[in-house]
């Protein structure tokens, strides 16, 4: 009788904790299939790519959608690169900067049902260079895709908490 009653007890626990994902939400929000545009910067072409590729992949990754064109998307995300700045950290004891922190500020309108939502987001990223020494392009390229992914998981978090908002639009 006390293993009946423990099994019960287990099972109420398991399935009455009422765990939900924020993928979950996030995807009651933005539904099954999801279009991105990320314009241009003619400032920094080369990030608007970096970014591009970032937020495809958060798209899939973190929403949990399909990836589609525009005109057969359920949601419509149209990112614009607001900043993008990379900033000393630390220096060590002859004043030569060793640590960055890289900055990605994004504009992001979120557009279903035409109805527009406009979000502000930033993601940073820290890394170490060695003194002396310049920001490799691989090295800025790795960091603001980090820190573009990281403003993505942001914006994903403020959609899944709307999405967990009982009061719908």
């Amino acid at each position: 009788m006390r293993i009946l009653a423990g099994c019960i007890m287990a099972v109420m626990v398991f399935t009455g904790c009422g765990y939900v994902s924020a993928a979950h939400y996030a995807k009651s929000v933005v539904g099954e299939s999801v279009s991105t545009e990320v314009l241009i910067s003619m400032e920094d072409p080369q990030n608007t790519v970096i970014i591009k590729d970032a937020v495809d992949t958060a798209v899939i990754t973190k929403f949990r959608t399909t990836l589609t064109s525009k005109n057969l998307s359920q949601t419509h995300l149209k990112i614009k690169i607001a900043s993008v700045s990379f900033s000393p950290l630390r220096y060590d004891v002859n004043g030569y900067v060793t640590t960055y922190r890289t900055t990605v500020n994004m504009n992001i309108d979120r557009i279903r049902a035409e109805k527009t939502h406009s979000y502000m987001t930033k993601g940073m990223y820290d890394f170490d260079i060695q003194p002396n020494a310049i920001i490799s392009d691989q090295a800025r390229f790795n960091a603001i895709s980090v820190s573009a992914q990281k403003a993505i998981d942001a914006f994903i978090a403020a959609v899944a908490a709307e999405g967990s908002n009982p009061i719908k639009e």
